[in-house]
């Protein structure tokens, strides 16, 4: 019987996870199906790759990364954890609870590194189309080899995307835009926040961006920060040199015009505005269009597409766990592939799924809610796979001290330690506090 074949779009957390979910079924003597991996960037880890470039990248692609420097995790790592690598396993000790983008990054590939997966994954390759025949059941695969500088397709049984929704940014327009005598950017291609100090900034949005992004440049010496929101502020107790606003209405020159009536002479505008779900490599009826929600529209399960089950998508919710999150999903769709898992040949019954997942989303809009909500949802997708069980309640009530302390000290936050769920031990409180800790790199910050 000849084996089936999986193709995994996107090396990232994400697609990482799915190479991790199959290699450890066979590391239990499971016989696994042939998988090939493609990833347009010539480096795995997705978003948590860096790179100076914004626009395209060096094979001329829209460069996928929304990363910059001194991002430091903006979330307790003990509420993203891998129940099955530790902190402390990787780096041999425990370390601070909140880790800059090259620790985070180093953890990340340890993992992957430890289980020999990287033969299977083809960089430098982009995924150009994918079609389905329904005469054959399989899913053809288009790709352009940047190496060799060739186009090819090969046939799959099942398609995993992996490929993330935090690429394509979502950029509004506001009148006055065009004549503006400053910078305006999109956080997609922020790098350094360097470059804004000495500068008045607007930030346009009121999310975790807007929030991460201000916050950088405070930190590195911008002369004020201006954020304004559409619905409603953020709401943190701001450093003295930073104002909240409702919504820009125009620019005139570089006078910033608000819709309370104020106005601000601003350098430079940062639209913290958001992403699309955007694959331009799908057809219509493999497409997911979705909002950036919980439970997302046409995934049974939150990763099987409805209307082909063969097709999957992971990672496509909005997320307060992540790592872990989509350490079940991957486990959850290795097993529905593997045959392990039955998926429901009805397609209502799926799609009744979906509509109570999303019924069930939105009977609260409280943040501690929304925690547990998505804490349930993958204890729900653990339950169905051999992923190691690990205490969820306990990574919710870290998530939920983050956001106290959050509303304590915006500034100060990343200054609190947790305790892992996976091995227990609580966490060093860092050697320098966050708004002093301008060295970001990981010997610096692994130093004791």
């Amino acid at each position: 019987m000849t084996k089936k074949r999986v193709a995994i779009i996107g090396a990232g957390p994400s697609g990482l996870a799915q190479l991790r979910a199959f290699q450890s079924a066979a590391e239990k003597g499971a016989e696994i199906p042939e998988l090939v991996c493609f990833e347009k960037q010539e480096e795995w880890g997705g978003l948590w790759n860096y790179t100076w470039r914004t626009g395209l990248d060096v094979n001329g692609e829209p460069v996928h990364g929304s990363m910059y420097r001194y991002l430091w995790s903006n979330g307790p790592k003990e509420g993203l954890e891998f129940a099955d690598y530790s902190f402390e396993e990787h780096f041999g000790k425990q370390i601070a609870s909140y880790p800059p983008r090259a620790v985070l990054f180093d953890y990340i590939e340890g993992r992957v590194k430890k289980a020999g997966v990287r033969d299977l994954i083809r960089f430098n390759t982009v995924v150009r189309w994918v079609s389905y025949d329904n005469d054959s059941g399989m899913f053809t695969v288009t790709v352009h080899d940047h190496e060799k500088d060739y186009v090819y397709s090969e046939d799959f049984d099942h398609v995993i995307v992996a490929s993330g929704h935090f690429s394509t940014p979502n950029v509004p327009y506001y009148e006055g835009f065009e004549t503006f005598n400053g910078r305006i950017l999109h956080a997609h291609d922020f790098r350094d926040a360097r470059e804004f100090a000495g500068k008045d900034i607007l930030v346009m949005g009121s999310s975790y961006s807007a929030e991460d992004i201000g916050s950088q440049c405070w930190k590195y010496g911008a002369k004020s920060i201006t954020s304004c929101y559409r619905s409603a502020p953020m709401g943190f107790d701001w450093p003295d040199n930073w104002e909240e606003k409702p919504a820009l209405v125009k620019l005139e020159g570089n006078v910033a015009h608000f819709k309370d009536g104020t106005s601000k002479k601003i350098d430079a505008i940062i639209l913290c505005t958001g992403y699309k779900h955007h694959f331009n490599f799908l057809p219509d009826d493999l497409r997911l269009k979705t909002a950036n929600r919980l439970a997302t529209t046409d995934l049974y399960k939150g990763v099987a597409w409805i209307y082909n089950p063969k097709l999957f998508y992971l990672g496509m919710q909005d997320q307060w766990f992540t790592f872990n999150m989509f350490d079940a999903q991957a486990w959850w769709v290795r097993d529905a592939i593997m045959g392990r898992i039955e998926i429901p040949a009805d397609k209502e019954v799926m799609l009744a799924d979906v509509k109570e997942r999303q019924e069930r989303e939105e009977a609260s809009d409280d943040a501690k809610y929304a925690i547990h909500y998505q804490a349930d949802y993958i204890k729900e997708l653990v339950a169905e796979t051999d992923y190691p069980d690990f205490d969820l309640d306990g990574a919710s009530a870290a998530f939920v001290q983050w956001k106290y302390h959050k509303m304590e000290d915006i500034m100060g936050f990343r200054n609190n330690s947790y305790k892992s769920v996976i091995t227990g031990t609580m966490a060093p409180v860092h050697h320098t506090p966050w708004k002093d800790a301008l060295d970001d790199s990981m010997a610096t910050y692994l130093k004791t």
